[in-house]
């Protein structure tokens, strides 16, 4: 009796070994096809849903992994920052691009995410290594890397500083840095011989399979990275066009590189768009107003100019956030915590302000309720104040003759996983996008980029 316990445990034993040894040998991607869409939500992406041909969304929708409920886990976001994120699985506390621009201190000048002093464009401010960066350690810079967008900031933060190359669209041209030298000649005379049509989406999806067919992406054992910048409009024809699209794409790459080595990865930027939303406030009776920034950073100086003495304490504004001048309260001997919640205090007063939060608050607190806009904040690139106005109300800057409107709302977005053995799911579980790049290192077996704190989603 006790042989045959013996027999049964160790046929368990061998057939757990064998599966171990499945799993271990089970084939990883050869290329990997990170897709970003600006604008691009849940509800926009089902709604259409009927319209779709079978080999573009349709199939990533209904034989792919379909994360249905997905946001960014920090505020605010904008394309530079989403792009940020996506390819380092962090936020801007971390990678430090809080946005396109924000204002440098030291010329007191909003300056571009991915400008370089020395080579115009690259991803030199990105702050953390990116999926592509640890791909490139990983396989000792045999791996291929490419970004190609519409605009600079989807592009170079999507290839981090280690790729092969990026491109995007300037001016009816193609663009690239000589940042990534040497640069894969491949993409070198590509952007000399051809140029951007009307249509971005089919542009930047002409420069993407001509990569795949001579840069010798995708050719070997070693895994590769592709990412690609879409956009889409909120409307029938804008989703409909889209699904054309990544039928052309996924079809395209089906006849160089086999499916099941091939990972497609679809998500959203996050949305921005926000089509006259002040005037459907005041059409349809929903509460609102105008906060103007300028007079309240008049306004402070003199409140704390009656308490600390006559001066310019307010240096700069910069959307919702004021500067202090620090050089100013050094010499005056003022403590600058003091003077901050005097500040957060005065502004709390005023119409319109849901809460002021302070640059000492979000880099001491461990309030969990200030994650989002912590890890939305970046010490070296955000301001002293960061004032968030009620929703619907309207953020005024006069110097410059801008205007924002508020929205706290979250508007979900998907993550669509499709390829190299991904099973067909729908789920619904809130996420957040931080988790791609974990996700994606994970089947790709490398380590995660160094400030990704998320746990992989499967």
């Amino acid at each position: 009796m006790s042989n045959k316990y013996i027999y049964i445990t160790l046929l368990s034993v061998l057939g757990f070994s064998a599966e171990a040894v499945a799993q271990a040998v089970a084939q990883a991607p050869k290329l990997v096809i990170s897709i970003s869409v600006d604008e691009l939500r849940t509800d926009h992406l089902e709604t259409f849903a009927p319209l779709y041909s079978p080999n573009g969304l349709k199939k990533l929708l209904t034989e792919g992994t379909f994360y249905t409920n997905t946001s960014y886990s920090f505020a605010p976001v904008d394309r530079a920052s989403a792009a940020a994120s996506l390819s380092t699985g962090s936020t801007p506390y971390y990678h430090g691009i809080t946005g396109a621009e924000w204002l440098d201190r030291s010329i007191l000048r909003p300056v571009r995410a991915v400008h370089d002093a020395r080579q115009g464009y690259s991803p030199r401010q990105l702050g953390t290594s990116t999926l592509g960066d640890e791909l490139k350690i990983a396989t000792n810079g045999i791996a291929k890397v490419f970004a190609f967008a519409a605009t600079p900031e989807n592009a170079l933060l999507s290839a981090g500083h280690a790729a092969d190359g990026a491109a995007w669209m300037q001016s009816n041209s193609w663009v690239i840095t000589n940042y990534y030298e040497p640069m894969n000649q491949w993409l070198r005379g590509y952007t000399r011989l051809y140029q951007p049509s009307a249509d971005k989406n089919a542009s930047v999806t002409e420069i993407a399979l001509d990569c795949i067919a001579r840069s010798g992406i995708g050719i070997d054992e070693k895994p590769d990275l592709l990412s690609i910048g879409y956009s889409v409009t909120p409307d029938m024809e804008g989703y409909v066009a889209l699904d054309r699209t990544v039928a052309q794409l996924v079809d395209s790459v089906s006849k160089r590189v086999p499916l099941d080595r091939v990972l497609f990865v679809l998500t959203s930027t996050g949305s921005e768009r926000v089509e006259n939303e002040q005037n459907n406030n005041e059409k349809y009776r929903i509460p609102t107003g105008k906060f103007y920034i300028n007079r309240t950073a008049n306004l402070l100086n003199m409140y704390l100019g009656a308490t600390y003495g006559t001066a310019q304490y307010v240096e700069a504004i910069y959307r919702n956030q004021l500067f202090l001048d620090h050089k100013l309260l050094e010499r005056k001997n003022i403590n600058i915590g003091d003077i901050m919640r005097r500040a957060q205090e005065f502004i709390l007063q005023l119409s319109g302000v849901r809460h002021v939060y302070t640059a000492n608050e979000l880099t001491t607190s461990d309030n969990n309720q200030l994650n989002r806009i912590r890890n939305g904040f970046n010490v070296e690139k955000c301001g002293d104040l960061l004032i968030d106005i009620a929703p619907g109300w309207e953020l005024v800057n006069e110097n410059n003759h801008t205007s924002t409107t508020s929205r706290a709302s979250n508007i979900p977005f998907p993550i669509l996983f499709y390829g190299a053995g991904v099973k067909a799911q729908r789920i619904q579980t809130p996420v957040t996008a931080d988790a791609i790049a974990p996700t994606i290192a994970r089947i790709i077996r490398i380590r995660a980029p160094n400030a990704c704190e998320a746990e992989p989603l499967f």
